[in-house]
């Protein structure tokens, strides 16, 4: 289907249907009336809000800038076509770590960046809830674990995940829904180092299926994954919560950008205007949920400062935009005899939480945990170019070994800094409006965990028998942070249902209300957030606290 075509697929109360070649859902079409809840965002925070608040019997229409791709007919095995998955506006990056920002930490499509997600899903250690009361550092999350551990169970079920019969960190918990993945030969060498290293390793959990469920396959192990799942066996917002969504009655809007909320003389938002089919629009609305992300989220409520709040919308606290966390993703790579070939499926099924539990004989605060890698060949030849300097022939003869080449990859927390943050610059994009600027330097801790942790699955590596070992240290993955949830006001943005402290009809639920990132990745955890958020909604309506 093509692209420009995007603005025509919610026509005639009809919505495409991901599972479906060709297939449509019916859905109601809220116009520009007024709706309950306008959401803005449809990924892992904002799909399944617009999902459970319309089951619950809200009017919903849920905004994205991006297009409605139906991943059966829309979606190439194609590393250089599947960049239209990702955000790649115009960003200013600064500090003196910049970011690179695109594929690996957002999206621009209905689902966000479920859509190309590595699928990996972790939970929160307890103790990471608490890691300024327990550990020392960080700060503190107003929501208890336990509760949290309810939510992750909701959330594995809808997706389907795919994890091991005994997972070995944390509290003991119910089975995974289906059968863990059988490990690839690149898994098998995490596996195989870890038990060198006497340590415990476990098979990956992840959100795509290895048993058929309802009109979707299981995995086919084509590799594909992290640019798009076209056999729609990879559980997506885009293939999960949003056709519950769409039955529900919630309307989605693609190719919606929006560029400022809107509120009355109260000081409570009334909509959002937002740039769609070549003009700009309104939406009115009883109340917005803002599910942007960690870039997007803190630009909207910049650009939507008032007379009354002149440094941007819910920012009281002056922390919107501030405290914008990565997570490390540095590696060691290495080369073997073995036919490796390490993008044969998923690309993480391997994983070892053992230094997101341990704290003992680390010089530093916080967790990451390190997953086998399946890099496709573009990226594989970006990453030697990138992190080894090679050009030319060297790069083409390097690549002539890539299917001998074995890799293992951290996700690392860094910790909280006011000082790494989203403004505005004072250029503007195609639509009119200020770009964000993300300014990002790291802190001693964060290198010195990046200096551990490749050390550490160099020597995993090593025990295996590879050779020819090599570092790569300048990788980023997830964002986190710039919108954190606390238990007051003058500390945080919004409170612990996600609601912002200054005006009480406007909601942020993603991963910018992280107080911490922990050392899992985080599309699990916004999803149980996302659930918690409409529970607490719909019991606030229910007792007329809205």
């Amino acid at each position: 289907m093509a692209e420009d075509d995007a603005d025509i697929r919610c026509a005639g109360g009809r919505a495409p249907d991901p599972l479906v070649p060709g297939g449509w859902l019916e859905m109601r079409e809220y116009g520009e009336e007024p709706v309950d809840f306008v959401i803005v965002g449809t990924g892992a925070g904002g799909a399944p809000l617009a999902a459970r608040l319309a089951e619950a019997g809200f009017s919903v229409v849920a905004m994205d800038a991006g297009p409605f791709w139906r991943p059966l007919e829309d979606f190439a095995s194609d590393e250089s076509h599947q960049s239209k998955l990702f955000w790649t506006d115009d960003r200013i990056v600064d500090g003196d770590d910049p970011i690179v920002l695109g594929s690996n930490n957002s999206g621009k499509s209905v689902g966000g960046s479920t859509v190309h997600f590595a699928m990996v899903s972790l939970r929160f250690r307890p103790d990471h809830f608490r890691s300024r009361s327990l550990l020392g550092y960080g700060a503190d999350w107003p929501i208890d674990w336990r509760e949290m551990w309810d939510y992750y169970r909701e959330v594995e079920r809808v997706l389907h995940i795919s994890g091991p019969v005994s997972y070995p960190w944390g509290p003991k918990r119910p089975r995974y829904p289906l059968r863990a993945h059988p490990l690839n030969a690149a898994a098998d060498y995490l596996a195989r180092g870890a038990e060198a290293l006497g340590i415990d390793w476990a098979e990956t959990p992840i959100a795509t299926l290895s048993a058929p469920i309802g009109k979707a396959h299981p995995c086919v192990y084509r590799g594909f994954c992290v640019t798009g799942c076209s056999t729609n066996a990879k559980q997506s917002a885009l293939v999960t919560w949003i056709p519950r969504a769409l039955r529900a009655g919630a309307e989605v809007r693609d190719r919606a950008m929006v560029g400022r909320i809107e509120t009355g003389p109260n000081g409570l938002a009334t909509g959002v205007h937002y740039h769609r089919g070549g003009q700009w629009r309104f939406q009115r609305a009883r109340a917005v949920i803002v599910a942007g992300y960690a870039i997007e989220t803190p630009r909207l409520l910049l650009a939507s400062a008032t007379a009354d709040q002149p440094d941007g919308l819910a920012n009281s606290s002056g922390l919107v935009g501030r405290n914008l966390m990565i997570q490390l993703n540095q590696a060691a790579w290495g080369q073997v005899d073995d036919e490796v070939r390490s993008y044969k499926g998923p690309p993480s099924l391997a994983v070892s939480e053992h230094w997101n539990y341990r704290d003992e004989g680390k010089d530093y605060h916080g967790g990451w945990s390190y997953m086998s890698q399946g890099p496709l060949p573009v990226t594989w030849a970006k990453t030697l170019a990138g992190g080894r300097g090679l050009w030319g022939r060297e790069l083409l003869d390097e690549m002539e070994r890539a299917n001998h080449s074995v890799g293992l990859k951290m996700v690392g927390e860094a910790l909280p800094n006011a000082a790494n943050r989203v403004t505005l610059a004072d250029e503007t994009d195609q639509y009119g409006l200020r770009i964000p600027r993300v300014t990002h330097s790291y802190s001693d801790n964060e290198r010195a965990m990046m200096r551990h942790a490749t050390r550490f699955m160099e020597d995993s590596l090593k025990a295996t028998g590879a050779r020819e070992t090599w570092r790569e240290m300048g990788d980023t993955c997830h964002l986190g942070g710039t919108a954190r949830m606390g238990f007051d006001r003058t500390t945080s943005v919004v409170d612990a249902d996600c609601r912002s402290w200054d005006v009480p009809n406007l909601w942020i639920c993603d991963g910018s209300v992280f107080p911490t990132v922990g050392g899992v990745n985080p599309s699990l955890t916004i999803q149980a957030i996302a659930c918690r958020t409409a529970d607490r909604i719909v019991a606030m309506s229910r007792q007329g606290a809205l």
